[in-house]
Protein backbone atom coordinates (compact mmCIF):
# COMPACT_ATOMS: atom_id res chain seq x y z
CA UNK A 1 0.00 0.00 0.00
CA UNK A 2 2.84 2.70 0.88
CA UNK A 3 4.40 1.66 -2.40
CA UNK A 4 1.30 2.49 -4.29
CA UNK A 5 0.69 5.66 -2.36
CA UNK A 6 4.36 6.63 -2.94
CA UNK A 7 3.91 6.09 -6.30
CA UNK A 8 0.58 8.19 -6.43
CA UNK A 9 2.15 11.22 -5.21
CA UNK A 10 5.24 10.82 -7.59
CA UNK A 11 2.97 10.55 -10.14
CA UNK A 12 0.68 13.58 -9.13
CA UNK A 13 4.33 15.73 -8.69
CA UNK A 14 5.24 14.80 -12.30
CA UNK A 15 1.29 15.51 -13.57
CA UNK A 16 1.68 18.89 -12.13
CA UNK A 17 5.45 20.04 -13.08
CA UNK A 18 4.13 18.36 -16.95
CA UNK A 19 1.31 20.78 -16.53
CA UNK A 20 3.43 23.77 -15.21
CA UNK A 21 6.06 23.52 -18.08
CA UNK A 22 3.55 23.86 -20.26
CA UNK A 23 3.79 27.73 -19.12
CA UNK A 24 7.08 29.46 -20.93
CA UNK A 25 9.12 30.60 -18.11
CA UNK A 26 6.24 30.58 -16.30
CA UNK A 27 5.52 34.13 -16.62
CA UNK A 28 2.44 35.51 -18.45
CA UNK A 29 3.87 38.37 -19.79
CA UNK A 30 1.45 41.15 -20.59
CA UNK A 31 3.00 44.50 -22.63
CA UNK A 32 -0.03 47.09 -22.21
CA UNK A 33 0.80 49.43 -25.17
CA UNK A 34 -1.11 52.84 -25.84
CA UNK A 35 -0.47 56.30 -25.63
CA UNK A 36 -0.10 57.50 -22.27
CA UNK A 37 1.49 61.03 -22.63
CA UNK A 38 -0.69 62.53 -25.67
CA UNK A 39 -4.40 62.86 -27.43
CA UNK A 40 -5.44 59.10 -26.83
CA UNK A 41 -3.94 58.93 -22.80
CA UNK A 42 -7.33 59.65 -21.47
CA UNK A 43 -9.31 57.23 -23.16
CA UNK A 44 -6.78 54.28 -23.08
CA UNK A 45 -3.68 55.18 -21.14
CA UNK A 46 -2.95 53.92 -17.54
CA UNK A 47 -6.74 53.12 -17.39
CA UNK A 48 -6.28 50.43 -19.76
CA UNK A 49 -3.45 49.14 -17.45
CA UNK A 50 -5.87 49.51 -14.52
CA UNK A 51 -8.66 47.35 -16.73
CA UNK A 52 -5.63 45.04 -17.66
CA UNK A 53 -4.78 44.17 -13.95
CA UNK A 54 -8.23 43.83 -12.63
CA UNK A 55 -8.52 41.07 -15.15
CA UNK A 56 -5.37 39.60 -13.62
CA UNK A 57 -6.44 39.91 -10.29
CA UNK A 58 -9.59 37.62 -10.80
CA UNK A 59 -7.53 35.00 -11.71
CA UNK A 60 -5.17 35.60 -8.28
CA UNK A 61 -2.96 36.98 -10.41
CA UNK A 62 -1.53 33.65 -11.93
CA UNK A 63 -2.63 30.78 -14.12
CA UNK A 64 -1.50 27.23 -13.55
CA UNK A 65 1.05 28.31 -11.25
CA UNK A 66 2.50 30.73 -13.98
CA UNK A 67 2.33 34.30 -12.34
CA UNK A 68 0.73 37.02 -14.40
CA UNK A 69 2.64 40.41 -15.07
CA UNK A 70 1.63 43.03 -16.77
CA UNK A 71 3.78 45.98 -18.00
CA UNK A 72 3.48 49.49 -19.97
CA UNK A 73 4.65 51.08 -23.08
CA UNK A 74 3.67 54.48 -24.50
CA UNK A 75 4.11 54.37 -28.30
CA UNK A 76 2.99 58.33 -28.68
CA UNK A 77 1.39 57.43 -31.59
CA UNK A 78 4.32 56.22 -33.70
CA UNK A 79 4.20 53.39 -35.60
CA UNK A 80 8.37 53.12 -35.55
CA UNK A 81 7.98 53.22 -31.75
CA UNK A 82 5.23 51.31 -31.17
CA UNK A 83 6.69 48.44 -33.68
CA UNK A 84 10.12 49.05 -32.08
CA UNK A 85 8.96 49.02 -28.56
CA UNK A 86 6.97 45.56 -29.65
CA UNK A 87 9.63 43.87 -30.77
CA UNK A 88 11.54 44.72 -28.02
CA UNK A 89 9.25 43.36 -25.45
CA UNK A 90 8.98 40.19 -27.59
CA UNK A 91 12.71 39.36 -27.74
CA UNK A 92 14.59 40.51 -24.32
CA UNK A 93 11.61 40.52 -22.21
CA UNK A 94 9.59 37.48 -23.00
CA UNK A 95 6.20 39.40 -23.47
CA UNK A 96 3.49 36.55 -24.36
CA UNK A 97 0.49 39.20 -25.54
CA UNK A 98 1.03 43.01 -26.37
CA UNK A 99 -2.85 44.49 -25.92
CA UNK A 100 -4.56 48.00 -26.54
CA UNK A 101 -2.39 49.72 -28.55
CA UNK A 102 -5.02 52.86 -30.16
CA UNK A 103 -3.97 54.59 -33.64
CA UNK A 104 -4.32 52.14 -36.45
CA UNK A 105 -1.12 53.01 -38.05
CA UNK A 106 0.49 51.62 -34.61
CA UNK A 107 -1.66 48.49 -34.01
CA UNK A 108 -1.19 47.64 -38.50
CA UNK A 109 2.76 48.05 -37.34
CA UNK A 110 2.46 45.47 -34.38
CA UNK A 111 0.09 43.53 -35.71
CA UNK A 112 3.14 42.34 -38.50
CA UNK A 113 5.65 42.04 -36.14
CA UNK A 114 2.91 39.32 -33.14
CA UNK A 115 2.40 38.03 -36.51
CA UNK A 116 5.57 36.91 -36.69
CA UNK A 117 6.73 36.05 -34.07
CA UNK A 118 3.76 34.24 -32.55
CA UNK A 119 2.38 36.60 -29.86
CA UNK A 120 -1.43 37.08 -28.90
CA UNK A 121 -2.58 40.87 -30.04
CA UNK A 122 -5.49 41.98 -28.05
CA UNK A 123 -6.41 45.09 -29.71
CA UNK A 124 -9.26 47.43 -28.27
CA UNK A 125 -8.06 50.85 -29.25
CA UNK A 126 -7.32 50.76 -32.90
CA UNK A 127 -10.62 51.25 -35.26
CA UNK A 128 -8.76 50.18 -39.31
CA UNK A 129 -11.43 47.35 -40.41
CA UNK A 130 -7.52 45.98 -42.08
CA UNK A 131 -6.53 44.83 -38.63
CA UNK A 132 -9.75 41.76 -39.19
CA UNK A 133 -9.21 42.28 -42.96
CA UNK A 134 -6.42 42.35 -45.96
CA UNK A 135 -3.55 42.33 -42.59
CA UNK A 136 -5.60 39.82 -40.03
CA UNK A 137 -3.75 37.67 -38.33
CA UNK A 138 -3.89 34.10 -36.68
CA UNK A 139 -2.75 35.89 -33.47
CA UNK A 140 -4.61 39.21 -33.83
CA UNK A 141 -8.29 39.92 -32.03
CA UNK A 142 -9.90 43.08 -32.11
CA UNK A 143 -11.87 42.98 -29.41
CA UNK A 144 -14.27 46.41 -29.01
CA UNK A 145 -15.12 48.40 -32.16
CA UNK A 146 -14.07 48.72 -35.81
CA UNK A 147 -14.49 51.80 -37.94
CA UNK A 148 -17.66 49.72 -39.65
CA UNK A 149 -19.41 49.58 -36.78
CA UNK A 150 -19.00 53.57 -36.09
CA UNK A 151 -20.40 54.01 -39.08
CA UNK A 152 -23.04 51.33 -39.08
CA UNK A 153 -24.22 53.47 -35.79
CA UNK A 154 -23.54 57.26 -36.16
CA UNK A 155 -23.91 57.61 -39.14
CA UNK A 156 -26.79 55.20 -40.37
CA UNK A 157 -28.98 57.31 -37.58
CA UNK A 158 -28.42 60.64 -39.12
CA UNK A 159 -28.75 59.63 -42.88
CA UNK A 160 -32.41 58.05 -41.55
CA UNK A 161 -32.90 61.20 -40.50
CA UNK A 162 -32.78 62.67 -43.50
CA UNK A 163 -29.28 64.13 -43.47
CA UNK A 164 -27.99 62.99 -46.56
CA UNK A 165 -25.45 65.21 -47.70
CA UNK A 166 -21.88 65.17 -45.67
CA UNK A 167 -18.46 66.77 -45.68
CA UNK A 168 -15.50 64.80 -43.73
CA UNK A 169 -12.90 66.24 -41.61
CA UNK A 170 -10.26 63.42 -41.72
CA UNK A 171 -7.02 62.64 -39.42
CA UNK A 172 -4.46 62.08 -42.15
CA UNK A 173 -3.56 58.98 -41.01
CA UNK A 174 -5.02 55.11 -41.41
CA UNK A 175 -7.40 55.33 -39.02
CA UNK A 176 -8.82 58.36 -40.13
CA UNK A 177 -8.45 57.44 -44.00
CA UNK A 178 -10.41 54.12 -42.89
CA UNK A 179 -13.06 55.64 -40.52
CA UNK A 180 -13.66 58.40 -43.45
CA UNK A 181 -14.30 55.04 -46.22
CA UNK A 182 -16.23 52.95 -44.25
CA UNK A 183 -18.76 56.44 -43.46
CA UNK A 184 -18.70 57.69 -47.08
CA UNK A 185 -19.19 53.66 -47.94
CA UNK A 186 -22.48 53.84 -45.34
CA UNK A 187 -23.56 57.17 -46.85
CA UNK A 188 -23.98 56.32 -50.25
CA UNK A 189 -25.21 52.93 -49.60
CA UNK A 190 -28.39 54.54 -47.89
CA UNK A 191 -28.65 57.18 -50.75
CA UNK A 192 -26.73 59.79 -49.69
CA UNK A 193 -23.76 61.86 -50.74
CA UNK A 194 -20.14 63.13 -49.57
CA UNK A 195 -19.47 66.51 -51.08
CA UNK A 196 -15.61 66.14 -50.15
CA UNK A 197 -13.38 66.00 -47.24
CA UNK A 198 -10.38 67.79 -45.39
CA UNK A 199 -7.61 66.42 -43.92
CA UNK A 200 -5.84 67.29 -40.80
CA UNK A 201 -2.56 66.17 -38.95
CA UNK A 202 -2.91 64.38 -35.92
CA UNK A 203 -3.16 66.91 -32.57
CA UNK A 204 -4.41 69.29 -34.70
CA UNK A 205 -5.05 72.41 -31.96
CA UNK A 206 -6.61 74.84 -34.18
CA UNK A 207 -9.34 73.49 -36.96
CA UNK A 208 -10.25 76.93 -38.14
CA UNK A 209 -9.16 76.21 -41.49
CA UNK A 210 -10.50 72.86 -42.01
CA UNK A 211 -13.96 73.84 -39.93
CA UNK A 212 -14.01 76.44 -42.24
CA UNK A 213 -14.12 74.39 -45.53
CA UNK A 214 -16.37 72.05 -44.18
CA UNK A 215 -18.63 74.95 -43.42
CA UNK A 216 -18.73 76.81 -46.89
CA UNK A 217 -19.38 73.23 -48.43
CA UNK A 218 -23.22 73.45 -47.46
CA UNK A 219 -23.02 69.89 -46.49
CA UNK A 220 -25.83 68.75 -43.90
CA UNK A 221 -23.63 66.94 -41.62
CA UNK A 222 -19.80 67.85 -40.89
CA UNK A 223 -18.17 64.10 -40.23
CA UNK A 224 -15.70 64.33 -37.91
CA UNK A 225 -13.07 60.85 -38.93
CA UNK A 226 -10.81 61.66 -35.75
CA UNK A 227 -10.95 60.68 -32.09
CA UNK A 228 -9.87 61.93 -28.67
CA UNK A 229 -8.33 65.22 -28.31
CA UNK A 230 -8.53 65.91 -32.24
CA UNK A 231 -12.43 65.53 -31.57
CA UNK A 232 -13.10 67.53 -28.70
CA UNK A 233 -10.77 70.67 -30.61
CA UNK A 234 -13.08 70.15 -33.45
CA UNK A 235 -16.34 70.30 -31.73
CA UNK A 236 -15.31 73.12 -29.36
CA UNK A 237 -13.89 75.25 -32.41
CA UNK A 238 -16.83 74.26 -34.15
CA UNK A 239 -19.45 75.98 -31.11
CA UNK A 240 -17.44 79.12 -31.42
CA UNK A 241 -18.33 79.41 -34.72
CA UNK A 242 -21.98 78.88 -34.60
CA UNK A 243 -21.52 75.38 -37.05
CA UNK A 244 -24.30 74.12 -35.48
CA UNK A 245 -26.44 77.12 -35.17
CA UNK A 246 -26.42 77.97 -38.67
CA UNK A 247 -28.28 74.41 -39.13
CA UNK A 248 -25.47 72.17 -39.97
CA UNK A 249 -25.34 69.29 -37.64
CA UNK A 250 -21.93 67.80 -36.08
CA UNK A 251 -20.95 63.82 -36.15
CA UNK A 252 -18.39 62.87 -33.72
CA UNK A 253 -17.94 59.29 -35.94
CA UNK A 254 -16.11 57.84 -32.55
CA UNK A 255 -16.42 59.90 -29.38
CA UNK A 256 -15.57 58.60 -26.02
CA UNK A 257 -17.25 59.14 -22.37
CA UNK A 258 -13.69 60.81 -21.54
CA UNK A 259 -14.71 63.10 -24.42
CA UNK A 260 -17.99 64.27 -23.42
CA UNK A 261 -16.35 65.13 -20.23
CA UNK A 262 -13.71 67.52 -21.26
CA UNK A 263 -16.25 68.68 -23.83
CA UNK A 264 -18.74 69.25 -20.86
CA UNK A 265 -22.80 68.72 -21.07
CA UNK A 266 -23.51 72.25 -21.83
CA UNK A 267 -21.30 71.90 -25.76
CA UNK A 268 -21.64 68.28 -26.08
CA UNK A 269 -25.62 67.78 -25.37
CA UNK A 270 -27.26 66.20 -28.30
CA UNK A 271 -24.39 64.46 -29.63
CA UNK A 272 -24.77 60.85 -31.48
CA UNK A 273 -22.74 58.63 -31.25
CA UNK A 274 -22.28 54.76 -31.36
CA UNK A 275 -20.43 52.94 -28.02
CA UNK A 276 -19.77 49.09 -27.31
CA UNK A 277 -19.95 49.98 -23.81
CA UNK A 278 -21.70 52.47 -20.93
CA UNK A 279 -20.91 52.22 -17.60
CA UNK A 280 -24.11 52.83 -16.08
CA UNK A 281 -25.80 50.33 -18.62
CA UNK A 282 -26.65 47.42 -16.25
CA UNK A 283 -25.62 46.04 -13.11
CA UNK A 284 -22.73 44.36 -13.98
CA UNK A 285 -21.23 47.25 -15.57
CA UNK A 286 -22.17 49.13 -12.55
CA UNK A 287 -19.52 47.45 -10.36
CA UNK A 288 -16.73 46.49 -12.34
CA UNK A 289 -16.97 50.55 -13.29
CA UNK A 290 -17.75 51.50 -10.12
CA UNK A 291 -14.33 48.82 -9.32
CA UNK A 292 -12.47 50.97 -11.81
CA UNK A 293 -13.38 54.30 -10.57
CA UNK A 294 -12.50 54.02 -7.39
CA UNK A 295 -8.94 52.88 -8.87
CA UNK A 296 -9.05 55.98 -11.43
CA UNK A 297 -11.17 58.69 -10.45
CA UNK A 298 -12.61 58.43 -13.88
CA UNK A 299 -15.26 56.51 -15.99
CA UNK A 300 -14.35 53.67 -17.67
CA UNK A 301 -14.25 54.04 -21.87
CA UNK A 302 -15.41 51.64 -24.12
CA UNK A 303 -11.24 50.61 -24.86
CA UNK A 304 -10.81 50.48 -21.15
CA UNK A 305 -13.32 48.17 -20.83
CA UNK A 306 -12.39 45.92 -23.97
CA UNK A 307 -8.72 45.90 -22.79
CA UNK A 308 -10.46 43.97 -19.13
CA UNK A 309 -12.48 41.77 -21.32
CA UNK A 310 -10.26 40.84 -24.08
CA UNK A 311 -7.28 40.11 -21.57
CA UNK A 312 -10.16 38.26 -19.01
CA UNK A 313 -11.09 36.43 -21.78
CA UNK A 314 -7.21 34.80 -23.01
CA UNK A 315 -6.56 34.13 -19.23
CA UNK A 316 -9.88 32.09 -19.51
CA UNK A 317 -8.42 30.66 -22.55
CA UNK A 318 -4.86 30.27 -21.14
CA UNK A 319 -6.39 28.32 -18.06
CA UNK A 320 -8.74 26.22 -20.70
CA UNK A 321 -6.22 24.87 -22.13
CA UNK A 322 -3.13 24.65 -19.47
CA UNK A 323 -0.38 26.34 -21.63
CA UNK A 324 0.42 29.53 -22.81
CA UNK A 325 1.10 28.37 -26.12
CA UNK A 326 0.20 30.94 -28.75
CA UNK A 327 -1.52 28.49 -31.12
CA UNK A 328 -3.32 26.81 -29.09
CA UNK A 329 -4.68 29.45 -26.83
CA UNK A 330 -5.82 31.68 -29.79
CA UNK A 331 -7.66 28.36 -31.53
CA UNK A 332 -9.49 28.52 -27.66
CA UNK A 333 -10.24 32.19 -27.90
CA UNK A 334 -11.97 31.43 -30.79
CA UNK A 335 -14.02 28.67 -29.60
CA UNK A 336 -14.83 29.89 -26.00
CA UNK A 337 -18.09 32.17 -26.28
CA UNK A 338 -17.82 35.82 -24.65
CA UNK A 339 -19.46 36.45 -21.97
CA UNK A 340 -18.77 38.77 -19.61
CA UNK A 341 -19.55 42.27 -18.14
CA UNK A 342 -18.30 44.04 -21.12
CA UNK A 343 -20.19 41.73 -23.37
CA UNK A 344 -21.69 38.29 -24.65
CA UNK A 345 -20.34 37.92 -27.93
CA UNK A 346 -18.45 35.51 -29.79
CA UNK A 347 -14.86 35.54 -31.61
CA UNK A 348 -15.17 34.88 -35.62
CA UNK A 349 -11.94 33.33 -37.94
CA UNK A 350 -10.45 36.60 -38.65
CA UNK A 351 -10.27 37.86 -35.08
CA UNK A 352 -13.17 40.25 -34.99
CA UNK A 353 -15.32 40.21 -31.45
CA UNK A 354 -18.59 40.18 -32.65
CA UNK A 355 -21.01 42.04 -29.93
CA UNK A 356 -23.56 43.91 -29.84
CA UNK A 357 -22.91 47.99 -30.26
CA UNK A 358 -25.22 51.03 -28.82
CA UNK A 359 -26.50 54.12 -30.27
CA UNK A 360 -26.39 56.50 -27.78
CA UNK A 361 -27.43 60.46 -27.32
CA UNK A 362 -24.99 62.78 -25.11
CA UNK A 363 -27.78 64.14 -21.97
CA UNK A 364 -28.65 67.54 -21.51
CA UNK A 365 -27.55 69.31 -18.34
CA UNK A 366 -31.14 68.95 -17.01
CA UNK A 367 -31.32 65.34 -18.02
CA UNK A 368 -27.90 64.25 -16.31
CA UNK A 369 -28.19 62.88 -12.61
CA UNK A 370 -24.63 63.26 -11.41
CA UNK A 371 -20.70 62.81 -12.47
CA UNK A 372 -20.64 61.16 -15.67
CA UNK A 373 -24.24 60.33 -16.13
CA UNK A 374 -24.16 61.57 -19.92
CA UNK A 375 -26.01 58.81 -22.43
CA UNK A 376 -29.49 57.81 -23.32
CA UNK A 377 -29.13 54.85 -25.36
CA UNK A 378 -31.34 55.09 -28.06
CA UNK A 379 -30.60 51.30 -29.61
CA UNK A 380 -29.07 48.51 -30.04
CA UNK A 381 -27.42 47.49 -32.88
CA UNK A 382 -26.61 44.17 -33.10
CA UNK A 383 -23.26 42.18 -34.17
CA UNK A 384 -24.18 41.05 -37.69
CA UNK A 385 -25.35 44.90 -38.30
CA UNK A 386 -22.62 46.45 -36.60
CA UNK A 387 -19.36 44.38 -38.10
CA UNK A 388 -18.94 43.23 -41.56
CA UNK A 389 -19.64 39.75 -42.37
CA UNK A 390 -15.91 37.98 -41.50
CA UNK A 391 -16.29 36.37 -45.35
CA UNK A 392 -16.62 39.67 -46.90
CA UNK A 393 -13.57 41.34 -44.56
CA UNK A 394 -11.00 40.10 -47.02
CA UNK A 395 -8.76 38.01 -44.45
CA UNK A 396 -7.28 35.09 -45.88
CA UNK A 397 -7.64 33.22 -42.75
CA UNK A 398 -11.69 33.25 -43.39
CA UNK A 399 -12.72 30.15 -46.09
Amino acid sequence: MRTILLAGVAFAALASGAAQAQMSDNVIKIGVLNDRSGIYADLAGEGSAVAARMAAEEFGNAVGGAKIEIIVGDHQNKADIAANLARQWVDTEKVDVVADVPNSAAALAVQGITKDKKRIFLMSGPGSTDLTGKTCSPYGFQWTYDNHAMAAGTARALVEQGKKSWYMVTADYAFGHSLENETTTMVKQLGGKVNGAVRHPLGTSDFSSFLLQAQGSGAQVIGLANAGGDTTNAVKQAAEFGITQGGQSLAGLLLFIQDIHALGLQTAQGLMLTTGFYWDQDDAKRAWSKKFMEKTGKAPSMVQAGVYSAVKHYLKAVKEVGSDDPDKVAAKMRELPVDDMFAKGKVAANGRMMHDMFLAQVKTPAESKGPWDYYKIVKTIPAEQAFLDPKESGCPLVK
